[in-house]
């Protein structure tokens, strides 16, 4: 194959002209597999967009716990965007290489949007244990601006910390193979092609695995600890189990994105103990499903969305049968 490079600091460094994504080689049902991922997408960006949309158009919503939701559904449409088409693709057009810089944007994406679901879930928590500990002071400490903040902080800090780790992936040489070991332009499978020194990147991806992934992990566990502490010293059972009610369908999201991930990255990307194609399949499957879960289990399940998703659905029946009439 031939490649391209160029000089840094005197040295050649070589770069493919891209990449060739292996993926799911050894799975028998995989057929069945990406129909399932076409059902998962398309119920993501619909049922995701309609959350928006509900939350965009009322204003009776523009509160801070409906930034923190809104801000979820956002990331949960890119987070699968930016790979379930291409795994498609893959299926259909059997067309398995993506181009170098490309691939770094998917890399770049991916990440980032990862990032920002685990902090967007931690986020959640900030805002059920201020509903829950502080029901007094609720509306002061948790304002729309203070969230709104909160959110554009996560944005900034994903979306620096990701542009560097992929900007650097730039001053590596790849000189031996070019078959990435995943089911996308994957960070770790790619460096781990490198044929000069990538100590680097095996530091930042530590670092970032730490502060964005098992850092909101922590916060939220610190949230629920602070919350089952405050819920316990409740005198009523009903105002405990309303409590805990609240906090059912976010902990579910939060064991569903959590457990597989945190399993990957630790057996995985330090242990290498996980065989290629489980840790493909477990990682697609955990990046994949609670984009498709949240708004579900979660947001609809909140009474102010329910209530303005049906009157949405009311609407959109009655126009028609109403504009039939009056002609």
């Amino acid at each position: 194959m031939a490649v391209f490079g160029r000089s840094l600091n005197g040295s050649l460094l070589i770069h493919p002209p891209g990449f060739y994504i292996i993926a799911f080689e050894r799975f028998a049902s995989i057929n069945v597999y990406f129909i399932f991922l076409s059902f998962v997408y398309v119920v993501t960006v619909l049922f995701n967009l309609m959350l928006i949309y509900v939350i965009v158009s009322n204003h009776t919503l523009h509160s801070a716990k409906f930034v923190a939701v809104c801000n979820l559904a956002v990331v949960d449409v890119v987070l699968n965007s930016c790979t379930i088409p291409s795994m498609i693709k893959l299926f259909l057009v059997k067309d398995n290489f993506i181009a170098f810089d490309p691939c770094l944007v998917q890399m770049f994406t991916y990440y980032t949007f990862l990032s920002l679901e685990s902090m967007a879930l931690a986020i959640l928590a900030y805002d059920r244990l201020i509903a829950i500990c502080f029901p007094l002071r609720q509306h002061s400490i948790n304002t729309l601006r203070s969230m709104s903040c909160v959110v554009a902080f996560s944005w900034s800090y994903a979306i620096g910390a990701i542009a560097f780790s992929v900007v650097i992936i730039r001053r590596l040489s790849f000189c031996r193979s070019v078959r990435v070991f995943s089911y996308f332009c994957d960070y770790a499978p790619v460096f781990r092609l490198a044929c000069n020194d990538n100590s680097l990147h095996w530091s930042t991806a530590s670092f970032l695995s730490m502060s964005l992934i098992v850092t909101p992990f922590l916060v939220i566990i610190l949230s629920y600890t602070s919350i089952l502490a405050t819920v316990f010293r409740m005198k009523s059972v009903g105002s405990r189990v309303k409590a805990l009610t609240t906090c059912a369908e976010h902990l579910i999201l939060v064991a569903v994105f959590y457990i597989p991930i945190l399993t990957i990255f630790a057996i995985g990307f330090y242990l290498r103990l996980i065989d290629t194609d489980q840790r493909v399949l477990s990682l697609s499957l955990c990046s994949c499903i609670p984009p498709c879960l949240n708004p579900i289990v979660y947001s609809f399940k909140t009474k102010e969305i329910k209530l303005k998703a049906l009157a949405l659905f009311r609407h959109v029946s009655i126009t028609p049968a109403g504009t039939a009439a009056k002609r």
